[in-house]
């Protein structure tokens, strides 16, 4: 009775501790998914309003000519650069874990867009013919734009949901195959692409276009066959707007630790170039492309066109691992920086919600700019709250100020978007420096470049990120062999051709590879293995086959010889069976005797293998018996737990082979080594002092 009322009692106990412990789980885990609850409500006005207010005003401002310039890039109308710049930033604010990348759009994404949006709406699905210009084929430019706008919207969505995918199976790692090399050779590759891009609308020119690998041959080509059609006009506008923008850059580096904010150089240029476009009226008089209708207001939310997803998959796969990558590797740099964690698996949700409730807006995929990061930093921006302020300055704009915009001349942009890449333009710096200190990353970033210009960013990121790992595969198929010697009086062991105090160790090969074992190198192994210690070992195990067959030889005439004289000539048996006893001493003595040239013991030192596969395991256990058949001792030291876990499970151990030949350390197997050597040379002498005795 005492038990059951001890239990009714303790029950409502385990109930309480139950729901404690699920109500706790439950905080977590929306504290995970909604990061904005655990920062928000600590938020401190007195430390970080004044900041993160001009830094968000200081980055709106950079992102409405941004926004606008990068929409040409997506071959869409500039209004959606601006919804791009709005509705992903709201919601990386409330998902995001960077306290300091900004999100929005971003011109290596662009460009890919535009690839998209120009291979599967191109303009000549577009034409019509007009009769008020004699019966000539025009271009239906709002029909092609509201079908580029389609396809933006499809693959942007697209993307996003590949990232919350990925993020939800905790694929966050997928990036640690982004070397830096790799993303900085990559990201210059695609910036060619936006150059070669702009040019159209630097020269104001209509060139066709092109898609597929060696897509921008073809484009460089094709400008240059339309030169001769330059708009004299149109030029005239980027080659002064380029010059003025150069020069108050770097005016505006000159005076930066002067200055609290960084003079906004291009919003003061495309509110210069509107209003010269306005008064002088550069459209009708010299021809020249502006921005034309910017509707004001936001746009209705809208479920993306599923009939174009099957045609966009491969492309918003690849701005997907691109996007999460760049945004990932800068909010990494700030992290460290500052020092608080971004959670990268978060980090892929929250692109990814940014990226789909973004296409079912109209708006196209989004990164982090490294520019518009570093200016909120700059300017004191400490929290998702500068993103937030900067979403509302473009909310204003788009709402009251766009329609301001709409004489602004298309080139004006392009000089934004050529300028801005000065950055990335500078990243062949790199090749010099990567020279000098690794070369096989030189070879990465190198390649990478090539292989993002001719085949396109998209495939162009996993042809660079195949080649990427095949370095490594290269490299450890040709890991360095070493011998390590001992320095002496310690229990330190390091390679004998890098170091001059090092000395073998007598009677003792100690041998290391930097790399792991595995079956790309596994005879590798074994070939540097008999090169640096010095012994053929197929050498010595075919003549000792060679051997053993004239000794079997040998042994089957006597045996006859002495059958034929025990016919003729009887003897005691006695006698015979002493002859046969000192005929197979003899034979066991040939067989035991082993050169003294050659080292009594090897150490393998397996210290730098992280696994061993199957041919690893067996490489290790051929190496143990046929040197082992040569009277050479073989031992294994500094193997780590997953490695004897894979020599357990392959078969190497043995009622013959125990874990006796397992050594945490060299010095301790050279230790066991010695101590039986010494055993060993002990026993001998004495059973050369015994037969002494004896005869």
């Amino acid at each position: 009775m005492a038990q059951k009322s001890e239990n009714k009692t303790s029950l409502p106990e385990k109930v309480k501790q139950s729901l404690r412990c699920s109500g706790t789980r439950a905080k977590s885990c929306m504290l995970e998914c909604l990061p904005v609850l655990s920062w928000l409500p600590r938020y401190s006005l007195r430390e970080n309003a004044v900041g993160d207010v001009v830094s968000g005003i200081s980055v709106g401002i950079m992102q409405l000519p941004q926004g606008m310039a990068y929409a040409l890039l997506a071959a869409v109308p500039p209004v959606f650069g601006l919804y791009s710049s709005f509705y992903p930033v709201l919601v990386y604010f409330i998902f995001g874990t960077s306290r300091h990348i900004s999100v929005g759009t971003y011109a290596v994404m662009s460009v890919m867009i535009g690839g998209v949006t120009e291979r599967l709406a191109p303009d000549s699905n577009f034409m019509t013919w007009e009769n008020a210009t004699n019966g000539s084929m025009i271009v239906d430019v709002a029909a092609r734009d509201a079908e580029r706008v389609r396809v933006a919207t499809a693959v942007t969505f697209m993307s996003g949901l590949f990232q919350i995918l990925l993020g939800l199976v905790r694929f966050g790692f997928v990036v640690t195959y982004l070397s830096d090399p790799l993303v900085r050779g990559y990201t210059t590759g695609a910036a060619i692409h936006v150059i070669v891009s702009q040019l159209k609308y630097t020269f104001g020119i209509n060139p066709k276009r092109f898609s597929g690998p060696f897509s921008l041959i073809y484009t460089v080509v094709e400008v240059c066959y339309q030169l001769p059609h330059t708009n004299i006009g149109t030029l005239v506008v980027s080659i002064v707007a380029i010059i003025g923008l150069i020069l108050a850059k770097e005016f505006n580096t000159f005076l930066g630790k002067r200055l609290p904010v960084p003079i906004p150089v291009e919003l003061i240029a495309i509110i210069i170039a509107t209003v010269i476009s306005w008064q002088v009226n550069l459209e009708d008089k010299y021809g020249i492309d502006v921005v034309g209708l910017i509707p004001s207001g936001l746009q209705p939310p809208a479920l993306p066109a599923a009939s174009l997803f099957g045609q966009v998959i491969g492309d918003a796969f690849a701005l997907s691992v691109v996007g999460y990558g760049i945004a990932i590797s800068l909010g990494r740099i700030f992290a460290l920086k500052y020092g608080y964690k971004v959670d990268s698996n978060q980090e892929l949700i929250a692109l990814g919600l940014s990226n789909s409730i973004g296409g079912m807006f109209q708006c196209f995929a989004i990164s982090c700019s490294m520019s518009r990061s570093m200016v909120q930093e700059s300017t004191g921006g400490k929290t998702q709250v500068t993103g937030a302020i900067s979403a509302i300055i473009i909310l204003f704009i788009t709402l009251w100020i766009g329609t301001l915009f709409e004489q602004l001349p298309k080139a004006v942009l392009a000089a934004i978007i050529l300028v801005n890449l000065h950055g990335m333009m500078r990243q062949f710096k790199d090749i010099p420096a990567l020279w000098r200190s690794n070369k096989v990353d030189m070879l990465v970033w190198v390649a990478t470049f090539i292989l993002t210009v001719l085949l396109n960013p998209d495939m162009g990121l996993a042809a660079s990120i195949a080649f990427s790992l095949l370095t490594i595969i290269f490299r450890t198929q040709l890991p360095k062999y070493s011998l390590l010697g001992q320095v002496r009086g310690t229990d330190i062991y390091r390679p004998l051709e890098e170091y001059h105090q090092v000395k073998q160790v007598p009677g003792v090969v100690i041998f290391r590879s930097s790399a792991t074992l595995y079956f790309a190198n596994a005879e590798l192994y074994q070939a540097a293995l008999a090169e640096k210690s010095g012994i053929d070992i197929t050498h010595i195990l075919s003549a000792k086959k060679k051997l053993e067959a004239k000794v079997k030889r040998h042994q089957k005439k006597e045996e006859k010889k002495a059958k034929k004289a025990a016919k003729k000539n009887p003897k005691p048996q006695g006698e015979l069976e002493v002859v046969e006893h000192n005929n197979i001493a003899t034979i066991e003595m040939g067989e035991n005797h082993r050169n003294p040239s050659l080292p009594g013991a090897i150490v393998l030192d397996l210290s730098p293998v992280n696994f061993l596969d199957t041919v690893g395991v067996k490489t290790i256990r051929n190496i143990h018996k046929d040197y082992g058949d040569i009277g050479i001792e073989v031992v294994l030291s500094g193997c780590q737990t997953g490695v004897v876990d894979s020599l357990q499970s392959g078969g190497f151990f043995s009622e013959e082979v125990t874990k006796s030949f397992l050594f945490s350390s060299v010095h301790e197997a050279v230790l066991h080594v010695l101590s039986h050597q010494n055993g060993s040379a002990r026993m001998h002498n004495e059973s050369e002092e015994m037969l002494a005795t004896r005869f």
